[in-house]
């Protein structure tokens, strides 16, 4: 029993440990400050947010908590999704409370061959210009940029 109850215990620390590391990664792709508006979408957001709570970001909000008004985020975080519709899904929801100069973060943590690519497709079709992508223990985070989004809808 004893060494049952000590594997558990060993289990929960690497799990932190991922999610620690996936924060860090966000937080340094986004250039996230603690000034800025944090909208986070995903099966795990409440973790994240809980996350970057405890490090001192107040204005961090889910998709489904959000009282702010939309296009009022300065960053988007993204993170759990295992599909490809999963992500679309997402992104579609967090882009609509996103500034026009918003930053957004993708947690990709599928193995699956293009998918990576399929994303960035997804990010690009919504105004998003890709920056960057760096791989932690959990998978692969890629980071954009829209610049000027609200001038191009508004010619469209």
């Amino acid at each position: 029993m004893t060494v049952i109850v000590q594997e558990s215990k060993m289990l929960q620390p690497h799990s932190a440990a991922n999610r620690e590391q996936i924060a860090d990664t966000m937080i340094g792709l986004t250039r996230l400050s603690n000034s800025h508006r944090v909208i986070i979408a995903g099966s795990d957001s409440l973790e994240l947010s809980l996350c970057l709570r405890r490090r001192g970001f107040i204005h961090v909000t889910t998709t489904t908590t959000s009282r702010i008004p939309r296009r009022q985020h300065a960053v988007g975080l993204i993170t759990g999704q295992g599909s490809l519709l999963a992500i679309e899904t997402a992104l579609t929801q967090i882009s609509q409370f996103l500034s026009a100069s918003a930053a957004v973060a993708v947690l990709i943590d599928s193995h699956e061959s293009g998918f990576s690519l399929k994303v960035r497709t997804r990010l690009e079709q919504l105004g998003f210009r890709i920056e960057a992508g760096v791989r932690c223990q959990q998978g692969f985070v890629l980071s954009a940029y829209r610049h000027g989004f609200g001038e191009i809808e508004n010619v469209a």
